[in-house]
């Protein structure tokens, strides 16, 4: 990106870069906010590879399928590269079109992808299937070595989700059990809901132990009021000052608020698969 914009005048280019690196920054927790800099980098540089390229992720992260792929395709004539290839048939699942997906991810692009290219294809097609209904065909497209190896990549973690949840969606509860906690292992960034899905199908019900009342001030949970009037009966004696030291001491001493669990989503590949 940094030669590409070196062909800018340097003021040009010093804006231009500034609008990237938002884009950049805002994509993942405020996608609105990132596509809004993409537009105003679009309109000093649309004919920049890069900027055309954010434009497209932008697009894509706020569900403007269309838009998306116009500009990923804008993007790949200007660069001569590949590996938009994958996102560019995702964007065809978001318009409603599997069957081109599919096509894509038979097509001679595929072949000159890299590994995580290989495997976003993959991980694209089996979504694909799933649109069509073809769950079986979801599953089998998802088994590969990449699947079944030991060692950790960035994409293990999402493959091994994906194939959890296809196991899940076909009643093989067992299965899908076992790979959402393998997903979990490899999940070192909670790139997925992995530990959610645990849970869920564990059947263990988080409660947080602190609530807030319509005020904002903040109250104990009920089941520690609970607690509180079970102790109050057995030791009436207790004096307040005693009471408020012990509750001091109960929080210099670190007690948790339980269920706190990290998130999904996202890679560049959006999960439509639950929608």
């Amino acid at each position: 990106m940094r030669q590409e914009l070196l062909s800018l005048p340097k003021t040009l280019a010093e804006d231009v870069a500034k609008n990237l690196v938002m884009v950049a920054r805002l994509i993942d927790e405020d996608p609105e906010g990132a596509y809004g800099y993409s537009k105003v980098a679009l309109r000093l540089a649309s004919r920049v590879a890069a900027v055309r390229e954010a434009a497209g992720f932008a697009a894509y992260a706020t569900q403007k399928y269309s838009e998306a792929l116009a500009e990923f395709r804008a993007a790949r004539r200007m660069s001569g590269g590949v590996e938009l290839w994958p996102v560019m048939a995702d964007c065809e699942r978001g318009l409603g079109r599997p069957e081109k997906a599919l096509d894509m991810a038979g097509a001679p692009e595929v072949n000159k992808l890299d590994k995580a290219g290989q495997v976003e294809m993959r991980l694209v097609a089996a979504g694909a299937r799933r649109d069509m209904g073809q769950l079986d065909a979801a599953i089998v497209t998802l088994q590969s070595p990449e699947l079944a190896a030991g060692s950790i990549q960035p994409w293990t973690a999402r493959l091994r989700y994906a194939y959890a949840d296809a196991l899940l969606a076909a009643g093989r509860e067992g299965e899908a059990r076992e790979w959402f906690a393998k997903a979990l292992e490899a999940d070192r960034d909670g790139s997925t809901d992995a530990s959610d899905r645990l849970a869920e199908m564990d059947g263990v019900d988080f409660v947080d132990a602190l609530d807030e009342d319509e005020d904002g001030v903040v109250t104990e949970h009920e089941t520690e009021h609970e607690t509180a009037s079970e102790s109050e009966s057995e030791s009436e004696s207790e004096s307040d000052e005693t009471v408020v030291e012990r509750a001091t001491e109960a929080e210099e001493g670190g007690d948790s608020v339980e269920g706190q669990l990290g998130r999904d989503e996202t890679e560049h590949v959006v999960d439509r698969d639950e929608d």
